[in-house]
């Protein structure tokens, strides 16, 4: 009898480790399931930051080589003009 006394105490001993070493395994996946969204989250704002900082880069380049284009085109359109001028004047210059 004292047998099975000791053998059923030694298996609600093992339960009852087994089932707090289940808890905390419950706890330990709870704590990197929150530390893994946590990484997740950081990284969508670093990466979003990221692609901000990007666009950003990018249309500053676009404005700026807009504005060289507009700069290249209006000195162009000038020495067209000052061309188209000096051909003018030449043509009504009085022939020696």
């Amino acid at each position: 009898m004292q047998l099975r006394t000791i053998a059923a105490l030694t298996a609600l001993a093992l339960a009852t480790t087994l089932a707090a070493c289940g808890q905390d395994a419950k706890q330990a996946a709870d704590k990197a399931a929150a530390a893994t969204k946590e990484s997740a989250d950081k990284a969508a704002a670093a990466t979003k930051e990221a692609a901000d900082k990007a666009a950003a880069a990018t249309k500053e380049s676009a404005d700026k080589a807009a504005a060289a284009t507009k700069e290249a085109a209006d000195k162009a359109a000038e020495a067209t003009k000052e061309a188209n001028k000096a051909a003018t004047d030449a043509m009504a210059a009085p022939k020696k």
